[in-house]
This record gives structure tokens, C-alpha cells and sequence, in this order.
């Protein structure tokens, strides 16, 4: 029997895309409480920002008919410091004002402190060095945010400057949605959790502490269901476990077709699998479904996506596949994965038959330092690099060749 052709990563993510749905359920939060949330609504100003005319540099305010050549003398009649109105400004006359303050009626123009002088013996005098612009140095009453209008839109992942927004338009609470729930266990009795004894044969399980923090990071609530037994009892037991409460279980590992690899069965047992092939390196195997939640009055399942056990396998399939589609359950309003024309400062003469995404760090020339050992196994090459070259099936490349550049700063925030 012929193997069904490997899919493409575009292939394997547009499948996944299809069938997510994005979570329903919002909540009101204290802004506060709202970092790391996802908008659920737009979300209008209560104010104009800023609320009048105002300065941005400390200087002089003026009337530019008053100042016709460089050395014109004005006489000083108000000093207006923020959090002060001032009065209409008079003809010949300039006003004090500090960055910040309202720009008094009348005055089209901020001079500068620096372009200025004060005249000896008269305090109350100042000579103005520069022919100003008409509304130099003036931000204009609601230049940031109008009154009314839409301040933040809907599917927007609420940052610190969001917030910032979000304050300066009068907002105290925003409603956001309900961070989705995922539920997450390792396979494998080789595993061990750090602090533990080894036992011959054993390794510490990386991927538990890797993939739960790539889940918080995106802004999910994450169970550690920890590791189950190589055992089909006892996978399915964690499966049943992991579908009441959660929208997502992804697991690590048993995704193969080994007589110890009980993903498959379990999940098919508990729900529907589709096992695939992807070709892509590192990663391969990538098993995607759904698991009934039995308990619930209504029908409804959790969806399921068992990603590779080698921890850079595990690690570049969840930037790759889970994290859009985390997103797209999230209703974030920008799916898309980040990719940067860069200069490759080594040279790939090998090319192979899958997608490659190769561990590279920036250097100090802005170009790309390649990892020496680019092995599934050696998790310190992601720890080491700044992102991933996404390097196309069949494609080679010569030193100074420009390729795309994933950061992972740009995933995993």
C-alpha cells in the first residue's frame, strides 16, 4: 500500500484554521487585570485626546502676525504652566507655557525657549530669534483620539500601550474574552521531572516546562496534567480528564506508530484523530482531532493536537501549527507568522526534500549565524538563537544569500 503524499506546512495549517472557532464567552476585567487579554469589542474614546490644543515643547506661545522678522520683541503678559488655562492671547503680547499646557486662544504658533531671548533690564520682554511656522509646535485637541470613537478595535491582544490607550481614552474596565483553556500531558515512560532521581534509560522531560510556557505566554490558562504512563488505560483516562474543563489538550510524544505510542488508538477511542505526515524538519509527525467531552449535559468536544516528542520537533510544531491556531480561538485579529528578508551569513548546500526551519541567531553585521548541530534532539540550538530560517523544500543557498527569518520574538509574547 502506498504512503499518502506528506502534507506541506501551508497545507497542515490551513487544515487546522478551518476547524477553529473562536471562543464566545467574554468577561469585564479592571484594566488592571486586562494585560495579556483579547479585546472582545471595540472599544470607543470618552474624551478627545488631547483635550485642547496644547504644547509640546516649553517655549512661547504667539500670534505669527506679531513676528514678521527675526528680533521682534514681545512683550510677556502670562505665564500658562500645565493643568492652566490661559486667556485669549493679546496683539504684540506672548505667553509662558510649559510642555503640556493649553495653548491660549488666539496664539497659532510655540516658540521654542531655545530660539528665544530675554531683553536685559526687561523682564517682562522676550525677543523671538526665528520667523515661526503657522501651528508649530501645537498638538491639536483630539490629534490622538476623538470623542466617540473608536479608540481600540475588537481582536486586538491588549499590550502595555494598549492599556495606555485604553486609560488615556477614560476607560476603567474593558471586555475581553475568556482566556482559552488548555490542558497539556507528556507520554513516555522514559521521562522524569527534574529533581527526580534518573533511572536507567531516563531523561528530564524539557518539553512540559517549554510548552507550558509557550501556552502562558500567548495568554492561556494551562493545566499540567504531567506525565502519563506509556499505557492505553491509562491515556485515555488523561484524555477523558483533559476534555471536561478545556478547549484544546495537546500532548508530546506517542504521535508514532510504535506498540508504545497510544495516542492514536486513545484519542480515536475518545473521539476522532487524523494522524498526518508534514514535511517539514524538524518535526513530522502531527496528529490533529477532537476529544468528546462525555460528562457535559450537551455535546461538545475539546479539540486534540499531539505534537512530536524531540523537544525542538516539539518546539518549532507549536510556533508552527498550536500557536495559530491558539490565536484563532483567541478571535486575535492578526494570525499571520512574521518573515524577514535577512542575510544568511553561512551557506546551505544541502537541501532536502522537507521545509527546513533552521536555529539561527542576528550577529553583530545584521546578518544570520547558523547553530552548528541543527539534531531535533539538541534543544540549546532555540535557547541559542534569536528565530528560525524558514527554508523551502529543495532549496539550497550560498553565504550572502537573503532567506526568511522567523523571530521568535515575534511568537512568543
Amino acid at each position: 500500500m502506498n504512503k499518502p503524499p506528506m502534507l506541506t506546512a501551508e497545507q497542515a495549517l490551513e487544515h487546522l484554521l478551518g476547524h477553529a472557532k473562536v471562543v464566545s464567552e467574554t468577561e469585564r476585567v479592571a484594566m488592571q487585570s486586562a494585560l495579556g487579554r483579547v479585546l472582545a469589542e471595540d472599544v470607543n474614546s470618552l474624551v478627545d485626546v488631547p483635550p485642547l490644543d496644547n504644547t509640546s515643547m516649553d517655549g512661547y506661545a504667539v500670534r505669527t502676525a506679531d513676528i514678521t522678522k527675526e528680533g521682534a520683541v514681545l512683550r510677556v503678559n502670562q505665564r500658562i504652566p500645565a493643568g492652566s488655562v490661559g486667556k485669549p492671547l493679546e496683539a504684540a503680547c506672548a505667553a509662558r507655557i510649559f510642555t503640556g499646557a493649553p495653548v491660549p486662544p488666539n496664539a497659532d504658533a510655540i516658540i521654542m525657549q531655545e530660539d528665544t531671548s530675554l531683553v536685559a533690564g526687561q523682564a517682562d520682554q522676550v525677543q523671538v530669534n526665528y520667523i515661526p511656522k503657522l501651528g508649530q509646535w501645537i498638538r491639536r485637541r483630539g490629534e490622538d483620539l476623538s470623542a466617540g470613537k473608536v479608540a481600540l478595535h475588537a481582536g486586538i491582544f491588549l499590550r502595555p500601550q494598549e492599556l495606555g490607550v485604553a486609560a488615556s481614552a477614560g476607560l476603567t474596565h474593558l471586555n475581553v474574552k475568556r482566556r482559552v483553556r488548555v490542558a497539556a500531558f507528556f507520554t513516555g515512560d522514559e521521562l522524569a521531572l527534574p529533581g527526580e532521581p534518573l533511572k536507567p534509560g531516563g531523561i528530564y522531560n524539557s518539553n512540559r516546562d517549554t510548552l507550558l510556557a509557550c501556552l502562558r505566554s500567548l495568554g492561556c490558562d494551562a493545566t499540567d496534567l504531567g506525565i502519563i504512563p506509556d499505557r492505553l488505560d491509562a491515556t485515555r483516562e488523561a484524555l477523558r480528564k483533559a476534555s471536561k474543563d478545556h478547549d484544546l489538550i495537546i500532548t508530546s510524544g506517542g504521535v508514532s506508530v510504535g506498540e508504545e505510542d497510544h495516542i492514536k488508538p486513545a484519542v480515536t477511542a475518545e473521539g476522532r484523530l487524523d494522524l498526518w505526515q508534514i514535511a517539514i524538519k524538524p518535526g513530522k509527525p502531527l496528529a490533529f482531532g477532537a476529544v468528546r467531552k462525555a460528562e457535559q449535559a450537551e455535546a461538545g468536544e475539546a479539540w486534540f493536537i499531539g505534537l512530536p516528542g524531540n523537544p525542538v520537533s516539539s518546539f518549532v510544531t507549536f510556533l508552527l501549527f498550536v500557536r495559530p491556531f491558539i490565536l484563532k480561538l483567541q478571535g486575535r485579529s492578526s494570525e499571520s507568522m512574521p518573515r524577514y528578508l535577512m542575510r544568511a551569513d553561512f551557506a546551505w548546500p544541502k537541501a532536502d526534500r522537507r521545509n527546513e526551519f533552521l536555529r539561527v541567531k542576528v550577529n553583530s553585521q545584521g546578518g544570520l549565524d547558523l547553530f552548528p548541530n541543527q539534531s531535533s534532539g539538541v534543544l540549546t540550538s532555540a535557547s541559542w538563537g534569536d528565530g528560525l530560517i524558514d527554508c523551502p523544500a529543495g532549496q539550497a543557498f550560498e553565504a550572502g544569500s537573503m532567506v526568511k527569518y522567523i523571530p521568535f520574538s515575534a511568537l512568543l509574547t
